[in-house]
């Protein structure tokens, strides 16, 4: 008998709920803003060196939040130079929330924005198609590599069109993080479909030292506040749970034996401690910084 689980992103409309949810209750921005704050500046401090235009590609820029922050430390940097932003964004409900943010910002007046509503492969398709190969100053991808069908292929395309003093900035879930233990014993069980695929910064750093590459690792120490997945019936619970799996509905479709191991496994120190009464699931992040 085929399971009735589902991928959670069959339906959008639960998957951003359960990934609203998982931003509300984790240190997942809060812990990247203060990358961008600290450590950004020193990643992006030659990549206009000498240039009066500055290219940039946000590839997966969702509804911009952290491109704008982006920006304006790219801006710190270089004041005054023109900036192009270009967005690869599927999603586009995303897009227009990006293009109110962006109304709503002030200082914009030298960032000239492009948004591109497409998929990372379909983008690259048709930059073949059109024989173009764009250089840019600086790309950056957050959060998004777990929705590409080849990561390496992706990595490797977005690479090559770096220019020399350019900067290549991936974001995804560490290698020693919660995800990784839940994932790696699980995922088979997961219904991922082509959607999704696991993978952590442990994956990316194989890629990048077999394709000898260079790059930095930056650990970012984040968690989230799973205590309501514990409480039956809790809907926040239930729709963070969604998120965890990426499966929709997972406590009502996924075979009580699959739902008990998985409750057991997030309860375990591998993948969660508990503090002041909560169980704060390991949401560590990795920032890898390539070089051209």
């Amino acid at each position: 008998m085929a399971s009735p689980m589902r991928s959670l992103l069959t339906d959008p409309t639960r998957y951003l709920q359960s990934f609203h949810l998982f931003l509300a209750n984790s240190t997942e921005h809060q812990c990247m803003q203060e990358f961008m704050e600290r450590q950004l500046p020193d990643v992006i401090a030659s990549i206009g060196n000498g240039k009066s235009t500055i290219n940039i590609l946000s590839v997966g820029g969702g509804a911009g939040e952290m491109d704008l922050l982006i920006l304006s430390k790219v801006q710190a940097r270089y004041p005054g130079v023109t900036i192009n932003n270009d967005v690869i964004e599927p999603n586009a409900d995303q897009i227009f929330k990006y293009k109110e943010r962006v109304a709503e910002t002030s200082n914009l007046e030298n960032v000239k924005f492009t948004w591109h509503e497409e998929t990372a492969y379909e983008y690259e398709s048709r930059m073949n198609a059109e024989k173009k190969s764009k250089k840019w100053d600086f790309i950056h991808m957050i959060q998004m590599l777990y929705y590409v069908k080849d990561v390496p292929a992706t990595i490797r395309y977005f690479h090559s069109l770096l220019e020399t003093q350019a900067k290549l900035l991936i974001i995804l879930v560490s290698g020693v993080s919660g995800w990784e233990t839940l994932w790696k014993k699980y995922w088979s069980s997961f219904p991922l479909d082509d959607l999704c695929s696991y993978v952590s910064s442990a994956d990316i750093k194989r890629m990048l030292d077999s394709a000898g590459l260079k790059y930095q690792l930056h650990e970012l120490p984040s968690h989230m506040d799973i205590t309501s997945c514990f409480i039956e019936g809790n809907k926040d619970g239930e729709l963070l749970l969604d998120f965890l799996t990426e499966t929709c509905e997972f406590s009502k479709t996924a075979p009580p034996e699959l739902k008990r191991q998985v409750m057991e496994e997030l309860r375990k120190p591998e993948c969660s401690e508990r503090r002041d009464g909560k169980v704060l699931f390991n949401n560590n992040l990795s920032v890898i910084v390539i070089e051209p």
